[in-house]
């Protein structure tokens, strides 16, 4: 069943931002608002509520991270609203921003991902419900950056690449199907990767997230 969002898209390029309504209205979805810069994002995020923000990093007025700083400001009126963070450049700093409250609904790609786009509009339902999702190419930079840091260096190399897979946002089932294993051999890596980062339940914390945040920051 085809699933409806109410969508708020930030960005500042209008041939973009045009380009994006366009894609999600012809696919189903409802566009609250199409906006240029930070505060315009804020604002409307607050009145509408939308089920996804959709936001680019640069905009007016220095063109630096005024999205960023937007949609962590939206997130910290609305904890756990989700936001999806279009980049032209992969950009390390920004995704510890995004993953800090560690509630998920989060994604961050490149914008030439927009031209997959059955896979990009995945994403937005993805995002939406509540998953963390990072570009390929963000997660491959990152563990290059980060690769000799503790304790993920205690990781093998099928528990690195589970792990680099769920920060893309897959589920065991998927990341079984990626790797061609079976899912109960995914659950026994995941339980691993969670026992090696020293991550024990909690019923305020999601371990997956924060295995995540761990894999971004080398902790």
């Amino acid at each position: 069943m085809a699933v409806t969002l109410r969508v708020v898209i930030a960005d500042d390029a209008v041939l973009l931002r045009e380009g994006l309504v366009r894609l999600l209205e012809e696919n189903g979805h409802r566009i609250v608002a199409a906006v240029g810069d930070g505060p315009s994002l804020v604002d409307a995020a607050v009145t509408e509520r939308p089920d996804l923000s959709i936001v680019d990093v640069r905009m007016p007025p220095s063109h630096t991270d005024e999205g960023l700083r937007a949609a962590v400001e939206v997130r910290s009126r609305i904890p756990g609203s989700p936001v999806l963070v279009l980049s032209q450049y992969v950009e390390l700093s920004y995704a510890d921003d995004l993953l800090a409250d560690r509630m998920g609904g989060v994604g961050y790609l490149l914008k030439d991902r927009v031209a997959k786009v059955d896979d990009f509009l995945d994403t937005l339902v993805a995002v939406a419900g509540g998953a963390t999702v990072l570009d390929p190419e963000v997660v491959a930079q990152l563990m290059v950056h980060r690769r000799s840091q503790e304790p993920l260096r205690s990781l093998t190399k099928r528990e690195q690449k589970v792990l680099a897979l769920m920060a893309e946002g897959c589920s065991n089932a998927s990341i079984a199907r990626r790797l061609v294993v079976s899912e109960s051999a995914v659950e026994k890596h995941v339980s691993n990767i969670f026992m090696k980062l020293e991550l024990y339940p909690h019923e305020e914390q999601h371990r997956r997230v924060l295995a995540v945040l761990a894999h971004l920051r080398g902790a």
